[in-house]
């Protein structure tokens, strides 16, 4: 088994790029991250979409029940197009089923989000975010919930069980705008750089934390740093390239993004720019390989790990 001074995670598979994802690769897949030491294996959130990804809660769930030692984390549900009622019922039935192992990232999304398609659309966004993980907050910690907001009011609610990690479920916020990265500090549990910003706006995003720390009178040092990081290992860079310029084609059909945000290179080169992140601050490494998935997980473990 690997051992490593940051924590890694690693993503899960949930497409293969020209349909569903094969069920016998998915378990093999997560039985072999988790034997290889990985902290914690993390999903996405794309509900509307032409290529064939898996819904994410649903996908923690069967990992959850392929594991038993690694955390299951979100990077991110999209909270405004869900109900908070039903999505803390589902996250803490979660957090049973895996005995306290999940990580829900959050976030409020970007312009180009249908919000209109999942139901009526009220405007607000930032503040129905806020106040829908307030919704779950007081539904996971409070006998009889009470809760006077502007989207949501109710009186002496109950909801059991509630989730078994204490206070609450975590909530690592994922943001990169100053207005975000100022309601992570104010909010959240710990924080998620974006696969899709480079290792330049992940140094600006934690300049950018410390400082809201400081203003908002916050201890850092109970906001952890994580980062996703999209990441191919090739001694031939212009195939390493190419193989992560299809997949951004694919998902988010702009293969350009590949160069801009993605890691790529020998094992020495991506552990030195690994090494990079967590100089810059990162205390968790959220690695992502987009294609040869399996070889991946093998050398990240065995050649990278241990050198950060």
């Amino acid at each position: 088994m690997a051992t490593n001074r940051t924590p890694c995670g690693m993503g899960i598979p949930q497409s293969d790029g020209a349909g569903p994802l094969q069920v016998p690769f998915l378990q093999q897949f997560l039985k072999r991250t988790e034997a290889l030491g990985y902290d914690s294996v993390w999903t996405q959130e794309q509900i509307l979409s032409d290529a064939p990804i898996l819904e994410p809660v649903t996908v923690m769930t069967y990992a959850a029940a392929l594991t038993s030692r690694v955390r299951i984390g979100s990077s991110v549900l999209l909270t405004v197009l869900r109900n908070p009622i039903q999505l803390a019922k589902s996250l803490s039935t979660l957090d049973h089923l895996s005995q306290g192992r999940i990580t829900v990232g959050v976030g409020i999304g970007g312009p180009h989000m249908q919000e209109s398609v999942f139901g009526p659309y009220t405007g607000k966004r930032s503040r129905r975010f806020v106040e829908g993980l307030q919704v779950m907050k007081a539904l996971w910690t409070q006998p009889l919930a009470t809760f006077k907001g502007e989207h949501w009011q109710f009186d002496n609610v109950a909801m059991e069980p509630k989730p078994l990690q204490k206070p609450h479920i975590p909530l690592w916020f994922g943001a990169r705008t100053p207005i975000g990265l100022k309601r992570a500090v104010r909010y959240a549990d710990g924080w998620m750089g974006a696969g899709s910003s480079s290792s330049a706006d992940f140094v600006q995003h934690v300049a950018l934390l410390r400082q809201y720390c400081d203003e908002l009178k916050r201890d850092p040092t109970t906001l952890p740093l994580s980062k996703r990081v999209y990441i191919a290992i090739d001694n031939d860079k212009a195939r390493a390239e190419r193989g992560l310029r299809e997949w951004f084609a694919m998902r988010y059909k702009n293969a350009e993004m590949a160069v801009q945000v993605s890691l790529w290179g020998s094992r020495a080169e991506v552990t030195d720019k690994l090494g990079e992140l967590v100089k810059a601050g990162a205390q968790h490494l959220l690695l992502n390989p987009v294609f040869d998935e399996n070889r991946h997980v093998e050398e990240l473990a065995q050649d990278v790990m241990p050198h950060l």
